[in-house]
């Protein structure tokens, strides 16, 4: 699994699906080839102050380490977006919950 970077793969991403949970806001772009699905995380400051981004961004990259090398799809960047309140203060299982049923959900 690698990490977006690059400002021009985060809007590639965001050209792609969209799915909205809770506590985060997915998105998908297939690149149409075999490589390794790469995942990038962001937080605006909408979500608060630096401590709190940080936190956020480490609870996204928790879930997607957990689940995205088993249930994400070759090929394909995911974009991980940390929303308001939310994503530092849900339940972790929770969290892990929404990420599985947002991957089910976004390219059916």
């Amino acid at each position: 699994m690698d990490i977006l970077k690059k400002r021009k793969d985060f809007l590639e991403a965001a050209r792609g699906k969209r799915e909205v949970r809770q506590s985060f806001v997915l998105q998908a772009y297939r690149r149409g080839d075999d490589a390794p699905l790469r995942v990038g995380f962001t937080c605006s400051k909408k979500v608060g102050n630096a401590v709190a981004r940080n936190r956020a961004k480490r609870r996204l990259r928790e879930i997607a380490r957990r689940v995205l090398p088993a249930e994400g799809q070759p090929g394909t960047d995911y974009v991980l977006i940390g929303r308001q309140a939310e994503t530092a203060a849900r339940p972790f299982d929770l969290l892990l919950a929404d990420l599985r049923s947002a991957l089910k959900d976004i390219f059916q």
